[in-house]
This record gives structure tokens, sequence and C-alpha cells, in this order.
């Protein structure tokens, strides 16, 4: 799926679109902002893969979700490849081998490895809080509820399709403990929203080696304990729990934050 360009405000947002044919979780969003369109992440989001055999998030986009690096990789000049990565120098590049890793055992669950019920009733990792929604209301909902407020908005990844490459043009940061919501990669449409406590989250802007820029929603986990001990090391040569560690976060996930602008576009 193709997704909009994050417009460029105070902080990167999601990017609107009118819909032309409404739904009832866009008549949910409407009756919660009235005066702010369905963004056309959600929409897209929202759409079942419909056929047998076939998930949503592609075998080429997994590399978004498996790029672990330190946080004070995110400056300008860094360069990127993107996968499950050994973080050497002044370049983050892809492991030598795979290993199982945050593509596999924290969202991109799929029916090959672990049944729908199974992931979202598994125990919750150290400091998290999660659950499986199924509905863009569902998801409305939790995330309200969690914040105590309708003074939310959300924003999105868009990594250019077919591209691994990059190289960091500046980073933003949005704000800390934010709530994740990520497509789970079943058929079905249900989404895994859940906050990790001590974490902040960022918008990477990158330029790919085409020239191509994008920007790359990036979560970094100040509280490491939960983490995979053997991908951690592997990866960085750390053991949990010692050193904050971050990750890009793919296309077909949103990060919720408060928003304390005035802008109304990015109200949501």
């Amino acid at each position: 799926m193709e997704f909009a360009h994050l417009t460029v405000l105070s902080l990167f947002c999601l990017a609107f679109v009118g819909i032309t044919a409404t739904s009832p979780g866009e008549d949910y969003w409407q009756s919660i902002w009235p005066n702010t369109p369905l963004p056309k992440t959600f929409s897209d989001l929202l759409i079942p893969s419909g056929k047998t055999n076939s998930l949503p998030i592609k075998s080429e986009e997994l590399k978004q979700y498996s790029t672990l690096f330190f946080e004070h990789d995110l400056h300008p000049g860094k360069n990127v490849i993107l996968g499950n990565t050994n973080s050497v120098g002044s370049i983050i590049r892809p492991f030598t081998k795979s290993r199982q890793g945050v593509t596999d055992s924290i969202w991109l669950a799929n029916k090959e490895k672990q049944s729908l019920e199974d992931f979202c009733y598994s125990p919750t990792a150290i400091a998290e809080h999660k659950h499986c929604v199924s509905s863009l209301k569902s998801m409305i909902d939790q995330v309200i509820s969690h914040f105590g407020s309708t003074k939310i908005k959300a924003i999105s990844s868009n990594f250019a399709p077919y591209q691994d490459q990059y190289v960091v043009e500046d980073v933003k940061k949005v704000g800390d403990n934010a709530v994740m919501c990520h497509r789970l990669n079943f058929e079905k449409v249900v989404f895994n929203c859940h906050q990790v406590r001590e974490t902040t989250a960022y918008v990477v802007s990158l330029v790919a080696s085409d020239g191509t820029k994008t920007k790359a929603l990036t979560v970094c986990h100040h509280d490491t304990r939960g983490m995979n001990p053997e991908l951690l090391y592997e990866a960085l040569e750390v053991t949990p729990g010692t050193v904050p560690v971050c990750h890009f976060i793919g296309n077909k996930a949103a990060a919720w934050v408060p928003n304390h602008t005035a802008d109304n576009l990015c109200v949501m």
C-alpha cells in the first residue's frame, strides 16, 4: 500500500484525505473530531488483506521493523541500512545472519508462528501495557482513555518502497511514552496498541540512496530489561537493562501522543 507523505507542521503528522464513502469507523472519528478528516494512513490500515495467505505486511517491509541502534546514533549524517543490524562506526548495518527479533517476537506475529488469540492474551513485557483492538472505534476509545483527553495526534512512518539504504538528515523529538498501534500480520484487521514506559519517540528525516526523502517514526527504550538478550548482544553487544536501545516503526503503525499545539490539522 502506498502511504501519503507526512504533513510538515510543527511536527510531522499523518496526511489527511477526503473519504468518499463513510464507514462506522469514520463516522465515529467525525463524532470525536468533526473538523478533521480521517487520515489516509488509517483508511489504508483498516483494509482487510482479502486473499488467503495474503498478509498486510509484505516481506520487503519487514526490515522497517527490525533495525536496532543506540540513541546516540540519531544524528544527521548517520548511514542506515534497514534490517537486523550491527551499529558499527558511522553505519547502522544488517546482521550477517538472520535471527528472530523484534519483527517476530513483539508485534508482527502471524498465523504460521502464533495464533491471534495466543498473541493478544500472551503476557506483557516489563513495563508494557497492551490491548488488541479490531476496529478504529476501539483504537480511538483506547487511546482517549489512556491519555484522558481528545487532544491527541497520530504520527506514522513513510518509508520509501524497496529502499534499504538511507542517511539521517534531521531528528525531531515527538514525545515520551507514546501509545503505539501496530497492524498485526494477520488477514483479519487487528491492531496491537501498547505503551511501554520509559520510551521516547522521534521523527527521523531520512534520504534514500536515490535521493528520495522519507520520515521514520522511531522509538527509543530506556528500560530494556524485557528485550531479547541474544538479539541485543548480536545487534549491539549489550545486555538488557544496560543502555537505551532504539528501533524504527514501519509504515503499518501509528504513534499516538498528546497534542500541545493549536494546529487543527494535528488534533485527532
